[in-house]
């Protein structure tokens, strides 16, 4: 796992020095710098070594100097696109380097080199001969990727901090990006913070042509639902066991390093069912598992981690997330995060990273197991969200929000009001719009009472707007499916795990999202992922032979942080800076509503907490 930072045009050596200095973490191990003033091309990159400790530098070349890379991930099947590569005539320097597949795989296939791959990538490569760069995200967006176009300059990185330290350039704060912040909770891609400096969208790529400064950005895949148009017999039994099975084989594909090697370990489902797969191929004395503790028992997942450590026979490692440590660790994090991000697992996501690169270099999560199987709480609270929406007057539903508005305010784990309060606020909207509003911080006139300013929701949400209307199948679990797999995963959930990872120069792996498992499940019929009121009812049913049904079975807490009981304490507090642009009048309403409990503004207010902490 690295860091990479590069650009065509105007600029220095010490510009790319500068850069690649900001990505230290993502790689402490090497650095490569390479340029060619006379082109402008310049091409950094920072090693974390994982895979061919000594043959895998970069920026790597082919024999002839034609073909160099830049590249950030890990290539799962990269020994069998070696084998092919090789009998199709192309000749290997190194002994096992993902890095150098990639350079014949190109000049084999391509701009069709990403569909031939299984892993996570980030990867610039330079075509001396054609004058190209071409540059490729992973399907899913495991691996960061922020470029920029302007000002006669192509410039990239794997953050957005490594972008914007380029002499050449003076960022300007997007307001719409802000704006998405906080109706998100997460800045959704291609946006980032900046005007005129974007994300590359997960399953896209782009080519650069020097000559004629042009750039040119396409998508080569996308998460489609297809579910299969037949039935076996016993659908339980015969995809279950093929789900296994290729679960078992993507966690195999992950077990693959050169360093030491581990498995973040909550006690939940996903995570429990790769620790069990992992120690089916690595001796119990070597296979190290991780959690983390809650001082709050409503947030408190260990005992059940401890449980599922005990029944496969690893070694054990647990840490304890107090507030004093929390304080401890939020100004290291805000310092590198970036860029916001509104979800506040991230803190104990970063200690579980923090906890485990004591040990191990690469960890093994479940991350993907809820958006591909349908295992959040929106497929609870919207299923009867048709009904209602059809059947229920706005005047009654008004008043029905009123009257739940009543409920005393809990700070506990997603607690009863928390979750009924949000499901209301959701269904005031169109139904395109219930996810995006069920999840965010804020409902729509405050959007606009924050910002003083209209609210345009349709631009504000086009994301899931577009997702919503992209998903081709008709029922309301398949669509809210879309909405958390090719939205939430890729701008929340895999942003907040390789932040929290790459922060403490550790690899983090996820096996739910190999690309021949993915192309299974999104076959599945979506009621067999939400069946009965059952979320992963097809996943929880293949992994019985592998499982006590107490862990299977047992209520989703989730990766929750009580950071409503923290602001309401007032041991989480705001500096006396600006909060420019936004409306301090409403900032301090908000605050003084969940002090006071009146009504719960723990997430709008973590939202802010982050954005000041950055600002």
């Amino acid at each position: 796992m690295c860091g990479i930072a590069g650009f065509v045009g105007t600029g220095t050596i010490a510009d790319l020095q500068h850069m690649t200095q900001q990505l230290i973490h993502r790689g402490p191990d090497a650095q490569g710098l390479w340029h060619d003033a006379k082109q402008g091309v310049y091409l950094g990159h920072r090693r974390l070594s994982i895979i061919d400790l000594v043959g895998g530098k970069q920026p790597m070349w082919t024999p002839d100097e034609q073909l160099g890379i830049i590249f950030n991930g890990e290539i799962y099947n990269h020994l069998e696109l070696r084998q092919q590569l090789e009998k199709a005539g192309y000749h290997f320097s190194t002994h096992h380097s993902d890095t150098e597949v990639l350079l014949h795989g190109y000049r084999a296939w391509g701009k069709e080199l990403p569909n031939k791959l299984n892993g996570m990538w980030a990867f610039v490569l330079y075509d001396r001969q054609q004058g190209i760069l071409f540059g490729s995200r992973d399907r899913f967006g495991k691996k960061p990727f922020f470029y920029t176009h302007q000002l006669g300059n192509f410039i990239f990185a794997s953050e957005l901090k490594a972008v914007t330290v380029h002499t050449s350039l003076r960022p300007q704060l997007s307001k719409l990006a802000l704006k998405k912040y906080f109706a998100y909770g997460y800045i959704p891609a291609p946006h980032s913070l900046y005007e005129n400096i974007y994300k590359l969208p997960a399953g896209h790529s782009l080519w650069y042509r020097i000559n004629t400064k042009t750039l040119t950005v396409q998508k080569y895949w996308d998460f489609e639902l297809e579910p299969f148009d037949y039935l076996p017999k016993n659908p339980e039994a015969e995809w279950g066991e093929q789900l296994r099975e290729l679960l078992d084989q993507a966690v195999q594909r992950r077990l693959m390093s050169d360093v030491p090697l581990g498995v973040f370990l909550s006690g939940g489902i996903d995570s429990s069912a790769i620790a069990a797969l992992a120690s089916k191929h690595i001796p119990a004395t070597d296979l190290n598992t991780f959690s983390i503790g809650f001082t709050e028992p409503d947030f408190d997942e260990a005992v059940y981690a401890k449980q599922v450590a005990q029944l496969i026979g690893s070694q054990h490692h647990s840490a304890i997330l107090s507030l004093e440590t929390s304080k401890e660790l939020l100004p290291e994090i805000m310092s590198k995060l970036d860029e916001p991000l509104g979800d506040s697992s991230l803190l104990p996501t970063y200690l579980l990273c923090h906890h485990a690169r004591q040990k191990v270099t690469v960890a093994l999560g479940g991350d993907g197991g809820d958006e591909l199987f349908a295992g959040y709480d929106p497929f609870q609270a919207l299923r009867y969200a048709q009904f209602y929406h059809r059947f229920i007057p706005k005047p009654i539903h008004r008043a029905i929000e009123m009257l739940f508005a009543r409920l005393p305010v809990s700070y506990r784990n997603m607690s009863l009001d928390f979750r009924i309060k949000r499901t209301l606020r959701g269904l005031s909207y169109p139904p395109r719009l219930w996810c995006p509003t069920w999840m965010a911080s804020l409902a729509a006139d405050e959007l606009a009472d924050l910002f003083q300013e209209k609210i345009n929701l349709e631009e504000i949400y086009s994301e899931a707007i577009e997702q919503w209307e992209a998903c081709h199948q008709t029922n309301l679990i398949d669509k809210i499916l879309q909405f958390f797999t090719k939205l939430y995963l890729q701008d929340d959930i895999l942003v907040k795990i390789d932040r929290a990872s790459m922060l403490v120069s550790l690899e983090a792996r996820s096996p739910f999202l190999d690309i021949e498992l993915v192309n299974f499940v999104r076959q599945l019929p979506s009621d067999y992922k939400f069946r009965h009121g059952q979320t992963k009812y097809i996943l929880k049913k293949a992994l019985e032979p592998l499982l006590p049904k107490e862990i299977i079975y047992r209520r989703k807490k989730g990766f929750g942080v009580p950071i409503g009981k923290w602001f309401h304490q007032q041991q989480l507090a705001f500096t006396n800076g600006h909060f420019s642009p936004l409306n301090p009048e409403f900032i301090n309403r908000k605050l003084a509503e969940h002090t006071q409990q009146r009504v719960d503004q723990r997430a709008f207010l973590w939202n802010l907490w982050v954005y000041q902490a950055m600002s």
